[in-house]
């Protein structure tokens, strides 16, 4: 029973850091966030609503300033103010900002949202058993591999998650009759808007597939469904 105790611990470990982990999450949102009311992009929106057949989408934008979007465990769609200034300012079309709420869609409906904040616990876990382990086995080296085993796995779940919210974003668009050609022209500037040329890349980036992998990955739909590629 003793060998099994770090194993344990770290699966307790893993479910006290995932209830911690939604607590914070919905508490700093609430705190640091309110309803987007953009005219402009509120045709666009009934689209998309349109387009799923619901009532109304609700947006929130998240104040902070790097540039990104996010789904909230509780299904809850978010857009930095960092972002939706960029919108403000023409750096980014309507068209294109809807092409990231319909990403973050894509993340809700296919489970991610709250799939990510388990898998953040359960690596926290698999660190923490993993460094127990090899910390035995291999002294002074163990826990490095041990962070390093766990980092790579949460690379792969992230960029695979991106990669299937991308399509349903696609399918979304094409549906509400907006197409492919704005999410392919705000990857194509994802760099630039969140400052990645000029040094240091931003960890959400870090976590998401090459720009061109994606265009590609979009291409292909486009092929499959027999639509002329949209710029």
């Amino acid at each position: 029973m003793l060998k099994f105790t770090p194993i344990l611990l770290a699966l307790l470990y893993g479910l006290v850091m995932y209830r911690f982990s939604a607590w914070r999450t919905a508490k700093e949102l609430d705190q640091r966030s309110t309803e987007l009311a953009d005219p402009r992009l509120r045709d666009i929106l009934a689209r998309l609503a349109k387009a799923l057949d619901v009532p109304r989408i609700k947006v929130h934008i998240y104040e902070i300033d790097p540039v990104n979007g996010l789904a909230a465990p509780d299904g809850r769609i978010f857009i930095t103010r960092g972002f939706y200034r960029k919108y403000q300012q023409g750096e980014v079309s309507g068209e294109e900002m809807a092409s990231v709420i319909a990403h973050e869609l894509g993340h809700v409906a296919l489970g991610h949202s709250r799939r990510r904040m388990i898998d953040f616990s359960g690596q926290n876990a698999l660190r923490t058993a993993l460094a127990l382990i090899l910390g035995r086995i291999i002294p002074g080296v163990g826990v490095w591999i041990a962070n390093l085993l766990a980092s790579l796995l949460a690379a792969r779940l992230s960029r695979s998650d991106e990669f299937e919210a991308d399509a349903y974003a696609a399918a979304l668009l094409a549906k509400a009759g907006i197409g492919i050609g704005p999410q392919k022209s705000l990857f194509r500037k994802l760099e630039e808007l969140t400052g990645a040329r000029a040094g240091a890349v931003p960890a959400w980036l870090m976590s998401h597939p090459k720009t061109e992998e994606r265009i590609a990955a979009l291409e292909a739909l486009e092929t499959r469904w027999g639509t002329a590629p949209a710029e």
